[in-house]
């Protein structure tokens, strides 16, 4: 089976592996996204499929888009089986799609129809989903509308991060993909079985401002959202801090940092919340763990990344940043 294979990050990185690793399976080229500025100097770096491409000497292919008729023409000269599409980033055009007798299909990281888009792992874990999983489907012009042709789900534990949970989701893409390339020979498989519109949730993509933790919501959600983030764009926090004086409070500088690891924490007798505990009060250690009030009761930090400093644990945060300070998440 000669395969054209469409994608550009980590998780798709997984698929085109399980692809390389099947002796029924020619990959005859890659579709990538084109290479992004990263870092501080904003070099440009080839993404994770490119890489991997690149590594087993794959053809790699970059165009914005398919708009050029020369595009569709280079593509259709491939004489493909079937187009494989696993977060390339595009929504590919019908023209495209009928270009191969077998079609295209899509590995996507939810239980379709819910959490369409972009952000499928990250929204289920902010949302508080306690089961996803990851869809096998036809490839439409709409996004992620197509016919399922496999499904499996697997259950989000209560504190597992976007990161963890993307790891497990990406190995299990590659095996459902190489089930379906196999069963697609058998009609009544092929076909697929038509997504319910009216549970049709989406998964926007994530921003900066995602990633800045909301204390005035419950810890759970709190939790949820933290985790959701990490480790990308990140669980962000601002501490703002005032030092007492002889003549008063001084205020210093704020602490910008990045909550790596944290849990929703119990009252307790040392820790219950108080009609004149904001949300946002940073509380004293609790036996290494800095916890912050919420809405409804605290989240507790475990680890933290300062701005341009190195990951920690919250005793050696609260000593280095908030040592005789009285402190609150702006």
């Amino acid at each position: 089976m000669k395969v054209i294979f469409f994608g550009t990050p980590e998780f798709a990185a997984a698929s085109l592996q399980a692809l390389l690793d099947q002796p029924a399976v020619r990959v005859s080229a890659v579709y990538c996204q084109p290479d992004r500025p990263v870092g501080r100097g904003l070099v440009l770096r080839p993404g994770p499929v490119k890489r991997l491409a690149l590594m087993r000497k794959l053809p790699v292919l970059q165009p914005l888009d398919f708009k050029d008729p020369a595009a569709l023409e280079r593509l259709a000269a491939f004489n493909a089986d079937i187009f494989v599409v696993a977060a390339y980033g595009l929504i590919l055009p019908a023209a495209l799609l009928q270009l191969p007798p077998l079609g295209a299909i899509n590995v996507h990281a939810s239980l379709l129809p819910k959490y369409r888009g972009a952000a499928p792992i990250h929204r289920a874990i902010i949302n508080g989903e306690e089961r996803t999983g990851v869809t096998i489907m036809r490839v439409e012009p709409k996004l992620d509308s197509g016919p399922i042709l496999l499904q499996q789900a697997v259950p989000v534990g209560p504190d597992q991060s976007s990161g963890e949970l993307h790891d497990e989701l990406a190995g299990l893409g590659g095996e459902l993909l190489t089930e379906a390339l196999a069963r697609m020979g058998l009609p009544e498989f092929s076909a697929g079985q038509a997504q319910d519109e009216s549970q049709a949730t989406y998964a926007p993509k994530l921003g900066k401002a995602d990633g800045v933790l909301n204390f005035n919501r419950d810890a759970r959600q709190v939790h949820n959202q933290a985790r959701g983030v990490t480790p990308r764009p990140g669980a962000q926090l601002c501490f703002t801090r005032l030092r007492e004086r002889d003549v008063g409070r001084e205020a210093l500088p704020p602490v910008r940092a990045l909550a790596e690891k944290g849990l929703e924490l119990k009252s307790s007798g040392r820790l219950s919340m108080r009609p004149d505990i904001l949300p946002g009060t940073v509380m004293p250690l609790q036996d290494g763990i800095l916890p912050i009030a919420c809405a409804d009761g605290f989240y507790g930090l475990l680890r933290l990344k300062p701005a341009g400093g190195k990951s920690m644990d919250a005793a050696s945060f609260v000593n280095g940043y908030l040592k005789n300070c009285l402190a609150r998440i702006s």
